[in-house]
């Protein structure tokens, strides 16, 4: 019996490994050297085994998918894969059998969405806070949300108009995405994978976005996610990524809190503009800097009512100082959060 497999991914999928044709074969696809990937209820798992893991939920959701190492308590969830605490699972089991109008997985991933910025909403979350996504009409164009996590910026890709792939390592992240898409009626495909490993064919995609994702990354790590990122997109195609900056009021802060240091396992590192132009430019092609943000990273205007009053302060501080960077550019090198935006070479 062969597995269920959206269509777009049918004709764009290739191996992470050698980027070879996959072909379905029973519960898994495989691919002609012979490297298998299982298919857990419709979503490939396109994850590396052999490769040291970014993000400790990619081996925990290889031994899901691989082992079926599943929670008795709650094996649909996918809790083994989620990178949340033992208290938080048993929250979400609670919630999940009280029937909630929003996904139990959600509302606890919630609180690592946008810097912490909602952890006061943990359990108690009643809208999911899907942004306003600062990208032109999609008008059917594939657009890959690389750190989709639970997906709401490939929800809000796919309202946008956009053909909607998201990718991130954890399975239990990438089936709540599927549940919210389809509770909100949105047509979006979901993947577990790799940002440094993109399991998709060159040239294959329209555009790529990623938000407080590669921030994680070591460097040599966030450059072979962005290379990636150039290898999958078509001529002309566009990345436009969010990246902290080395002297934002804030990263000045949380760096001086750690003294100094670079980060290690998935603490952010923060980067020099000039830095990332060179990475940008030299990975996918002509690139630019866009504000995101003042005092913090993840402040998104479209989330305001789910804010509290003192974060709604920072919030309007925030854009009124992104809009003054558009008159003042020496205050673009202070933002705390900017967005990369490259066009690859025709």
């Amino acid at each position: 019996m062969s597995v269920p497999l959206d269509s777009w991914l049918r004709d764009h999928v290739v191996c992470p490994r050698d980027r070879s044709t996959l072909s379905v074969s029973g519960d898994a696809l495989r691919c002609a050297h012979g490297h298998v990937y299982p298919v857990v209820d419709g979503i490939p798992v396109l994850l590396l085994d052999d490769v040291d893991q970014t993000f400790g939920a990619a081996r925990k959701s290889l031994n899901r998918a691989v082992r079926h190492e599943a929670d008795p308590r709650a094996p649909d969830l996918h809790l083994e894969s989620l990178e949340i605490s033992d208290e938080e699972k048993r929250g979400v089991i609670e919630l999940a059998a009280r029937q909630p109008a929003i996904d139990p997985v959600v509302a606890y991933l919630v609180a690592a969405t946008n810097g912490l910025m909602y952890r006061h909403l943990i359990g108690r979350l009643d809208a999911y806070p899907i942004p306003d996504i600062t990208l032109e009409p999609g008008e059917g164009r594939a657009l890959l949300d690389v750190g989709c996590s639970w997906g709401r910026w490939t929800i809000a890709a796919a309202r946008r108009g956009y053909r909607a792939i998201g990718i991130d390592p954890s399975l239990g992240a990438v089936m709540a995405a599927r549940r919210v898409a389809r509770q909100l009626n949105v047509n979006a495909t979901f993947v577990a994978g790799d940002a440094r490993y993109l399991p998709f064919k060159d040239g294959s995609l329209d555009g790529v976005y990623s938000y407080s994702v590669i921030q994680h990354f070591s460097r040599p790590d966030a450059e072979r996610a962005i290379a990636e990122m150039g290898r999958v997109l078509k001529a002309r195609g566009f990345a436009r990524v969010q990246m902290p900056t080395r002297w934002g009021a804030r990263c000045l802060y949380q760096q001086a809190r750690r003294g100094f240091s670079d980060g290690n396992g998935f603490e952010v590192r923060y980067w020099r503009l000039d830095d990332l132009r060179q990475l940008f430019g030299g990975r996918i092609g002509p690139s630019r800097v866009d504000v995101d943000g003042y005092f913090g990273i993840g402040l998104q205007q479209s989330d305001a009512p789910m804010m509290t009053a003192a974060r709604r302060l920072v919030l309007r501080a925030s854009r009124g100082m992104t809009a003054m960077s558009r008159r003042v550019p020496s205050l673009v090198g202070v933002a705390d959060s900017v967005f990369m935006h490259a066009t690859k070479h025709a």
